[in-house]
């Protein structure tokens, strides 16, 4: 896949989502979930927020694509989680997982675990979370990882490339890895991304919305493509927002701001690199 096959992909993409504004409803993160719903309506999309498992059910059968966040968990995702999942590879309709703090609890560990067998088409997160959950479902060999700290990662986005290749292709699907210098991976192609601001790490919610994003794009796209739009929108917003904030409030609302005028162009136009296997 060469560069200029991508950018048209990515402006295809950005264009299709503002055209005909797809549902991608999220089961999220209740600490982030204000910012993951304005993200998405933001670059053209619609939100929805579920909890229960006859919701989930319900919005894997309406959404364009859905959105599975483990970041807080309640006991009725025990049950919630699967039933999505079960329903959502039923219907072959495209879903990404966020596995935010994987290793936190047993509870966590054993929804991500279960996951293998009805498995997203995007996996979205930082190193220490890619690299666990190649561990978990034991899709790869990998390096030596300290695991997430929290939501955080210790491992560096280059260390998971590997992992993030091999779950790609056990899913038949995406990658992205978040960092300094962001990846995307179908297992084939693997695509960095530039651009981003350290303001990101500043703001509660910023990984967990790039997952709602890359839901509303996987509506309108492959998830190879969806995955690297929302990647390459993020670190276009990002960049042009630090140049125009204050700090870290006002960042965020100039993100989104930057978010909703970034022009197909804009998104395809930042830079990245391309690697083959």
């Amino acid at each position: 896949m060469n560069s200029s096959e991508i950018k048209q992909r990515i402006e295809k993409a950005v264009n299709d989502a503002k055209a005909k504004k797809p549902l991608a409803p999220s089961i999220t993160n209740t600490v982030t979930v204000n910012l993951v719903a304005n993200a998405q309506l933001a670059v053209g999309g619609s939100a929805a927020m579920v909890y229960l498992p006859d919701e989930g059910e319900c919005v894997a059968q309406i959404g364009g694509a859905v959105y599975l966040n483990m970041g807080t968990l309640f006991p009725i995702y025990e049950e919630t989680i699967p039933r999505t999942a079960k329903k959502l590879s039923e219907l072959k309709k495209n879903w990404v997982l966020d596995p935010v703090g994987l290793g936190i609890g047993s509870l966590r560990t054993k929804l991500i675990l279960g996951l293998k067998d009805n498995p997203p088409t995007i996996i979205r997160g930082n190193a220490s979370e890619i690299i666990a959950v190649a561990k978990l479902w034991n899709v790869s060999e990998f390096e030596n990882s300290n695991g997430p700290v929290g939501v955080d990662s210790v491992d560096s986005v280059e260390s998971a490339e590997k992992a993030a290749r091999a779950l790609a292709k056990f899913i038949h699907g995406a990658v992205a890895v978040s960092g300094k210098e962001d990846l995307v991976t179908d297992g084939t192609t693997t695509v960095f991304s530039k651009g981003g601001s350290a303001y990101l790490e500043q703001i509660t919610g910023a990984g967990c919305s790039l997952g709602g994003v890359c839901a509303v794009y996987a509506a309108v796209s492959d998830p190879f493509t969806a995955a690297l739009t929302a990647t390459q929108i993020y670190n276009f917003a990002g960049q042009q927002a630090e140049k125009k904030c204050r700090g870290s409030g006002s960042f965020q609302v100039c993100f989104l701001d930057e978010l909703n005028n970034a022009t197909a162009q804009d998104v395809a136009e930042n830079p990245f690199t391309i690697k083959e296997e």
